[in-house]
C-alpha cells in the first residue's frame, strides 16, 4: 500500500529491436508489460502483434519472457535490477519473438513477415538454428539483397559482404558464394527476398524451436529441453 505523498518513480528503459535499434522509454512503477509492448508495437507500427514480445536476462544470464499483465518495474525487481537507491536506473529489454508462425510466408503485414525475417537471422547466427554452409549462402545472398539491393559492381567492391555476420564459423569462401549468389538476385525487391528467406527456413528442423537449460534429476548435470 503506497503511503500518502508517495511519488511515482520514473525509470528509463532501452527495448533492443530485433534491428539491432534501441528504443529508449521512460516508465513509472504502474507500467504493465502490456503498456510497454503497446509502445513497441505502436513504433513498429505492428498489426499483428500476438507474435511478439519482450524478454530480459536474469542475473544468470537465463531468459525470462516479460508477463504482460504484471507491473515491469515489479518483475525486474525480482531479480534487483533496479536498484533501492533515489533517482533512475536504466535496464534492458529484448524485443523478440515469441510464438513463431508455422508458414512465416503467410504472414498478412510485410513488416511482420520483416520481424521474423529479422528474428530467424539472429536465431542463425547465434547457433539457435543450425543451417548447412550450401543453406547459408543462399540465405546469405538474400539477406544482402534485402539490404543492399541488386549488386552493382560500381558500389560493391570485392569482400563486401565480409560487413555481414550471418554465421558463427563464417569463412571466405561462404562470403565468396554469398557474393556470388547475390549477383543473380538482379531485380528482386527487399520484400521478395525477405519472403524467399523465410520460404527456405520454415522447413528446419529446429525452425522455432526454443531451448532451454534444465537441470537433470541428479542435480550435477545440465541437459536441454524444447518447446
Amino acid at each position: 500500500m503506497k503511503c500518502f505523498g508517495d511519488k511515482t518513480r520514473t525509470y528509463h528503459c532501452k527495448v533492443v529491436l530485433l534491428d539491432e535499434q534501441e528504443l529508449i522509454q521512460e516508465i513509472q512503477d504502474t507500467t504493465t508489460g502490456q503498456d510497454l509492448l503497446d509502445t513497441v508495437f505502436k513504433h513498429l507500427n505492428l498489426l499483428e502483434t500476438a507474435y511478439f514480445g519482450l524478454r530480459y536476462l536474469d542475473p544468470t544470464n537465463q531468459t525470462h519472457w516479460l508477463d504482460p499483465a504484471k507491473k515491469v518495474v515489479k518483475q525486474l525487481k525480482a531479480f534487483r535490477w533496479i536498484s533501492r537507491k533515489k533517482g533512475t536506473s536504466p535496464f534492458t529489454l529484448y524485443f523478440s519473438v515469441k510464438f513463431y508462425a508455422a508458414d512465416p510466408t503467410k504472414l498478412v503485414e510485410e513488416i511482420t513477415r520483416y520481424q521474423f525475417f529479422l528474428q530467424v537471422k539472429q536465431d542463425i547466427l547465434q547457433g539457435r538454428l543450425p543451417v548447412s554452409q550450401e543453406l547459408a549462402a543462399e540465405l546469405g545472398s538474400y539477406a544482402v539483397q534485402s539490404e543492399l539491393g541488386d549488386y552493382d559492381p560500381r558500389r560493391h567492391s570485392p569482400g563486401y559482404v565480409s560487413e555481414f555476420r550471418f554465421m558463427t564459423t563464417q569463412t571466405v569462401a561462404l562470403e565468396n558464394k554469398i557474393a556470388e549468389l547475390h549477383k543473380t538476385l538482379v531485380g528482386q525487391v527487399p520484400s521478395k527476398a525477405e519472403m524467399c528467406y523465410l520460404e527456405k527456413v520454415k522447413w528446419l528442423d529446429m525452425y522455432g524451436v526454443d531451448l532451454h537449460p534444465v537441470l537433470v534429476s541428479d542435480f550435477r548435470n545440465c541437459d536441454w529441453w524444447w518447446s
